[in-house]
């Protein structure tokens, strides 16, 4: 006789088959392949912060140490060009965490797929950048682990190679904007963006968010529009939630 399913069986093997992961080495290599595209675009801008870099003070070593150690796009070139326009490390730093503050609901959000306490958790932690998040996610609330860490480490690879060509090799690569470099990070998140508009739903917290973003633009510090914007992605995992809760059933009516 064939074995009855039931439905909150299946969520329950679904979730233990994403902590396990049915096949790693699968998972990973079609995390690499995925990556690639976006690995070409981090080295390409990898290698204009690399320039900017020199262009503002830094050392080679301290450029690529810091691509290194940091690898994050966006918070370096917030940074390095605070500190290259005179101001101090503290407004440096501060700018470059409101940056990376998207990674808090990013990393919210994860943390259920991850296997082990909260340090091996954190650890894991480390290999969400905004494309392998988007890409690992496989809807419910799950993301597949191995397939972010593939993503992932292409893209590192990418970044890190491009700030050392970027670093040792600007003097012979000219103006990064004459280049064409300055356009490859926004079309790096657009490219991301059309990934995710597949619904009505998410086109409207798109929507929401960029215009909290552009609000902002002009009267608060670089970041703030970027941490104000991902309140609209809460929402709408807010309303994602409460559409797909299920209806309590009626009380029946009391006969006399």
């Amino acid at each position: 006789m064939a074995p009855v399913w039931h439905p909150d069986r299946v969520d329950a093997e679904a979730d233990e088959l994403l902590q396990a992961g049915t096949n790693p080495a699968a998972s990973w290599r079609a995390g690499l392949r995925a990556g690639m595209p976006f690995a070409i675009a981090s080295c390409l801008l990898a290698v204009s912060f690399g320039v900017l870099a020199r262009q503002a003070g830094f050392s080679a070593v301290a450029a690529i140490v810091m691509s290194a150690v940091v690898f994050a796009g966006s918070a370096q070139f917030a940074a390095v060009s605070i500190l290259g326009a005179g101001g101090g490390i503290g407004a440096a730093v501060s700018a470059a965490a409101l940056m990376n503050s998207r990674f808090l609901p990013m990393g919210i959000a994860l943390g259920p797929s991850l296997p082990g306490g909260p340090v091996r958790r954190a650890l894991q932690g480390q290999a969400v950048v905004d494309a392998s998040w988007a890409m690992a996610n496989r809807g419910h609330g799950r993301y597949d682990r191995w397939f972010l860490f593939g993503s992932t480490a292409v893209q590192y690879v990418g970044w890190l190679g491009g700030t050392i060509v970027g670093a040792l090799g600007g003097s012979l690569l000219g103006d990064p904007d004459a280049l064409g470099l300055d356009a490859v990070y926004p079309a790096f998140f657009l490219a991301l963006l059309f990934s995710e508009l597949r619904d009505r739903r998410s086109r409207g917290v798109a929507a929401a968010g960029a215009l909290i973003a552009l609000a902002l633009v002009p009267i608060t510090p670089a970041g703030v529009p970027v941490l104000a914007a991902s309140a609209a992605a809460i929402i709408g995992v807010r309303a994602r939630t409460d559409a797909a809760a299920p209806t309590p059933p009626a009380t029946p009516a009391k006969t006399a």
